[in-house]
């Protein structure tokens, strides 16, 4: 394949090259020659926050963040960030809670307004599925805060502002 024809492909893996081939967003004649198994630094908030969320060290995605269900690392064995300043707190948990609340509620509500069961057998349903939500998104909100906190350089982070934006 040609330079041309490259440029001209929408967004794919090559997996025999292992580099990225982006048409959207990019300069004339770009070929990305991001190797799949070598992470970048992230260059915009909403990178940082996506791996964050995934659980992903926010700076370069190369190593988990967590070593137990919500406790950070101390340093990122790939590119050597230092998590130690993050103070998430309860943050996490009350955004957790806030959005298991607003994502079951149309649920309950429809629930409660068209199937005749017990109160009994409704709390067998809304609890469960509660304390699930809830656990779940734990770990999410926590990495994302942390990732906001790096990104934003508070808590003794240094800034990470001046990459840019995507």
């Amino acid at each position: 394949m040609d330079m041309a024809t490259l440029h001209d492909m929408p967004w794919r893996a090559d997996i025999e090259f292992q580099h990225i081939i982006c048409r959207v967003g990019c300069v004339p004649n770009c070929i990305g020659a991001i190797a799949m198994n070598s992470p970048s630094p992230s260059r915009s908030v909403w990178t940082a926050i996506g791996r964050g969320a995934r659980g992903r060290c926010p700076s370069c995605s190369g190593t988990k963040l967590f070593h137990q269900f919500l406790k950070p690392i101390a340093e990122c064995t790939h590119c050597g960030q230092d998590w130690t300043h993050q103070q998430a707190d309860d943050f996490p948990a009350y955004v957790s809670i806030f959005l298991t609340g607003h994502l079951l509620a149309p649920p309950v509500v429809l629930l409660v307004k068209t199937v005749d069961l017990s109160v009994g057998a409704l709390l067998a349903l809304i609890l469960p599925a509660a304390i699930t939500m809830t656990l779940g998104l734990l770990q999410p909100a926590k990495g994302t805060i942390i990732a906001i906190q790096w990104w934003f350089g508070l808590h003794g982070f240094q800034s990470r502002k001046d990459f840019g934006s995507d």
